[in-house]
C-alpha cells in the first residue's frame, strides 16, 4: 500500500511538469525570437505586431497548460473524495432484512462530498440497527469523529446484545478519539493526559433497533427525532433525550424508548438538523414535514432525491450545514392470525356422572 502511494505520488509529480513542457518550449522560442532573431529587432509596425503575436501565443499556451493541469488535479481530488465517501459513508443496501433503505448527504463545504454527518445500518440477530449522527461543525474537519463513531458502531452493533451496550461503545470510541486529538494538538509537557480534551466537539446521534415485528428501541442523544410516514406525516416520539456524546457522561443505567413501532408499509425518515434549519434568502426555515407530506408513497431512494432537490431549491444551493437523510420503509408482510379449523377445535369433556 505504501509502495503504491509512493508510485502514485511520483507519477503525479512527473505529470505536472509535463503539462507545461509545450508552453515552456513556446516561451523559449519567443525569447529566442525576441533577442536573437534579426527580423524581430527590425523597426516598423509589422515586426512589432509579429512579436506581439508570438508572445500572445506563448501566454495563451501557458494559461491553457496550467488550466489543463489544474483540471486533471481537480478530477483526481474528486475521485479520491468519492472513494473516501464510499468507504466512510457507504450507501446502504437497497434491502436489508425486509426493509427498503436509502440514504444521501449534502455537504455544506463547497466541493466536498463528505462532511460531519454519519449514518449506517446493519442487520444483526437482535434486529436491524441504525445510527445517524451529526458531529459539531461541518466539512472535512469533522471526519475524525465520524470515522471513530462509525467504526465503533459497525463492530458493536454485532457484538452487543443490548442496544445500550452499543451506545456505551460509541461513547468510549469518541472519548478515545478526542483524547488522541487533544494529545496531538496540545501535547502535555508533563506526560499526563489532557483534563478535558476537545471539549468543544461533540456528536448528536439517534440510535435505533427495528425488530422483526416492527417494534422500535431508540436512544436519542440530542438529535432531531425522525418522521414516520403512513396515513399521515408525524414526528415519531423517541423518549427523553440523553446528552450528546462528548458533552456529559451517559447515565449509569440506559433504558431505550420502546413505545414506538414501524408497521408494514410505513416509512421512517431520519435526518440531521441541517434539514430543518436550512433557510432561504428571506430567513425562512425549510418545512421538512410539509415536503414529506406529498411523498408518503415514494420509494426511499426517490424520496431522498426529492427532499435534496427541494432543499437546494429552498436555499438556492447555499447550505449552511451538512444535511444527511436516511430513509427506511417496512416492506415486511403482516401475516394475519389464522382461525383454527373446526375439526381441530378442542371439545370440552362431558361431565362424568357418579352413581
Amino acid at each position: 500500500m505504501i509502495r503504491t502511494r509512493s508510485l502514485a505520488a511520483d507519477g503525479s509529480r512527473l505529470r505536472r511538469p509535463a503539462s507545461l513542457a509545450l508552453p515552456s518550449a513556446w516561451g523559449a522560442v519567443a525569447v529566442a525570437w525576441k533577442f536573437w532573431c534579426p527580423l524581430a529587432r527590425q523597426p516598423g509596425l509589422p515586426m512589432r505586431i509579429a512579436t506581439s503575436v508570438v508572445f500572445l501565443t506563448v501566454g495563451i499556451g501557458l494559461v491553457l497548460g496550467l488550466r489543463r493541469g489544474l483540471a486533471r488535479e481537480l478530477a483526481r481530488v474528486r475521485a479520491v473524495a468519492a472513494a473516501t465517501q464510499r468507504v466512510l459513508l457507504r450507501p446502504p443496501p437497497a434491502r436489508l432484512d425486509g426493509l427498503a433503505l436509502a440514504a444521501g448527504q449534502l455537504s455544506a463545504t463547497r466541493g466536498a462530498s463528505v462532511g460531519g454527518d454519519l449514518y449506517e445500518a446493519v442487520a444483526t440477530p437482535h434486529g436491524v440497527r441504525i445510527v445517524i449522527g451529526d458531529v459539531r461543525g461541518h466539512g472535512l474537519a469533522a471526519l475524525g469523529a465520524v470515522v471513530a463513531v462509525l467504526g465503533s458502531f459497525r463492530e458493536a452493533a454485532h457484538d452487543e446484545p443490548e442496544l445500550g451496550g452499543v451506545l456505551r461503545r460509541l461513547e468510549r470510541a469518541l472519548e478515545r478519539h478526542l483524547r488522541e486529538r487533544a494529545r496531538d494538538e496540545h501535547p502535555a509537557r508533563s506526560g499526563t493526559e489532557p483534563q478535558h480534551p476537545a471539549a468543544e466537539e461533540f456528536v448528536t446521534l439517534l440510535l435505533l433497533e427495528i425488530r422483526s415485528d416492527g417494534r422500535l428501541s431508540v436512544f436519542n442523544c440530542g438529535h432531531p427525532g425522525p418522521y414516520r410516514l403512513g396515513r399521515r406525516v408525524e414526528k415519531l416520539p423517541v423518549g427523553d433525550p440523553l446528552p450528546p456524546l462528548g458533552v456529559l457522561p451517559l447515565p449509569a443505567v440506559l433504558v431505550p424508548y420502546t413505545a414506538a413501532a414501524l408497521l408494514p408499509g410505513e416509512t421512517l425518515v431520519l435526518h440531521t438538523d441541517g434539514a430543518e434549519e436550512a433557510r432561504d434568502h428571506r430567513g425562512r426555515f425549510f418545512a421538512l414535514d410539509t415536503t414529506l407530506a406529498g411523498m408518503a408513497g415514494e420509494a426511499p431512494a426517490v424520496l431522498v432525491r426529492r427532499v435534496h432537490a427541494a432543499l437546494l431549491r429552498h436555499t438556492g444551493g447555499r447550505l449552511a450545514d451538512d444535511v444527511a437523510l436516511f430513509v427506511v420503509r417496512n416492506d415486511r408482510v403482516r401475516v394475519p392470525a389464522q382461525p383454527a379449523e373446526p375439526g381441530l377445535r378442542r371439545s370440552r369433556p362431558a361431565p362424568s356422572s357418579h352413581c
